[in-house]
């Protein structure tokens, strides 16, 4: 799974940084978080793509969506004919479709928009689903997680060959199903060489919001939280009057949470010459790796288990 920063900053643009938008690619399945103005131009510069069919909205603030209408309308210059599904907060599903209108002509393909609230599976696959969970800011809002299936065991050829003879063929892959088999006269069962379950990975995207215990939860031994952290410690009442996180609250969620790696993201203006005070001050709070997103920045969440 590798996770593209394509837009890295608060409400308004640097020179450094795009308004928010986040692209992740899960073996092959590619979905857009956010999609501020700019993005497909930060698409093409990151090298991601265009062939999402789910881009998943946190809330309608114009850094989250105003790059909507172009992306509509570069696929239709692309002659796209399969469908695009926009999930967006409970409440404003007339509010993207005014924003798929802006220009007066409507796509040429279909184009879907799924209202979703907290707790929904939004997309459900055989591997993984994505769902929305509860965030708070100044408007309707959610987050969402991207939760992979518990993965089968590892397969301890050694054993199958050294213990009970089985040499490499079909029965490995009945055995590494769940299923016995027989050999020799004799039954093994899938638990004598197969070990147990072995956690997929989890991302957990918040979009901008306040410090909530909805997100700790959600968040719990996740493999990457992209977690709001606009301002630092010295800003935290202008972070509350605004419905934004500091970088330390952030990291007070990730340490509750348990997370394996933290992305401080939605960095404000404020921060433009250089945000190591953000990072200095959720790495007070957090014991796990910590980094500040940059435009560009491609992440690889590995499994879990991925050192063993």
């Amino acid at each position: 799974m590798r996770v593209t920063f394509l837009g890295t900053s608060g409400a308004v643009p640097t020179t450094q940084r795009n308004t928010s938008s986040i692209f992740c690619n899960r073996d092959g399945d590619y979905l857009l978080f956010d999609c501020g103005e700019g993005t497909q131009r930060q698409m093409m510069r990151y090298g991601t793509g265009f062939a999402i069919d789910h881009l998943f909205v946190t809330h309608l603030h114009g850094d989250h969506v105003l790059g909507i209408p172009g992306l509509l309308q570069t696929w239709d210059f692309n002659e796209r004919d399969r469908a695009i599904a926009i999930h967006t907060p409970a409440g404003t599903r007339g509010n993207i479709e005014q924003l798929i209108q802006a220009n007066g002509t409507t796509p040429s393909y279909p184009v879907r928009v799924n209202e979703v609230s907290a707790g929904d599976v939004v997309l459900d696959r055989p591997e993984y689903e994505v769902r929305a969970i509860e965030t708070e800011h100044r408007c309707a809002c959610v987050g969402y997680v991207i939760d992979e299936d518990d993965r089968k065991g590892k397969f301890d050829r050694e054993k199958a060959e050294e213990e009970f003879g089985i040499p490499p063929g079909p029965k490995y892959s009945k055995l590494h199903r769940g299923e016995a088999v027989e050999h020799d006269g004799e039954t093994i069962p899938a638990e004598a060489v197969v070990g147990p379950p072995r956690p997929g990975r989890t991302v957990v995207y918040t979009g901008d919001t306040l410090p909530t215990e909805s997100i700790v939860e959600a968040s719990e031994d996740a493999d990457l939280l992209v977690h709001d952290a606009t301002f630092a410690e010295d800003r935290n009442e202008r972070a509350k009057a605004t419905a934004h996180s500091t970088a330390r609250e952030a990291a007070d969620i990730a340490q509750q949470a348990g997370v394996r790696s933290l992305a401080l993201t939605h960095i404000s203006t404020r921060y433009a010459g250089g945000a190591d005070q953000l990072a200095a001050e959720a790495r007070d709070a957090f014991d796990g790796e910590v980094f500040v997103a940059e435009d560009g920045m491609e992440r690889h969440v590995q499994f879990p288990d991925a050192d063993e």
